[in-house]
């Protein structure tokens, strides 16, 4: 049997440390964590209220505000990411 190569082209990262591979990478090497308070939601009803949640993230920076709507959270953090790669 052949063995197909791999090969890896590129790199995106949408993470609580950074909005791009480069930003998270250099946060993780400096130590920084991405833990902090929810935000998000109202998070008095669960036993925790810490998360690592991604801030500052517009995903119509890249995608339009029409398909954005369309789109869950974490699709939007995909497509992104995806973008960030063309």
């Amino acid at each position: 049997m052949s063995r197909k190569r791999v090969v890896i082209t590129g790199v995106s990262a949408i993470t609580p440390l950074g909005l791009d591979a480069a930003s998270s990478w250099d946060a993780l090497l400096a130590g920084k964590s991405g833990l902090g308070p929810i935000t998000h939601f109202d998070s008095t009803e669960f036993d925790t209220h810490i998360a690592a949640e991604v801030k500052d993230f517009n995903p119509e920076a890249r995608i339009p505000a029409k398909q954005c709507r369309r789109m869950d959270r974490f699709a939007q953090f995909a497509v992104d990411g995806a973008l960030q790669l063309l």
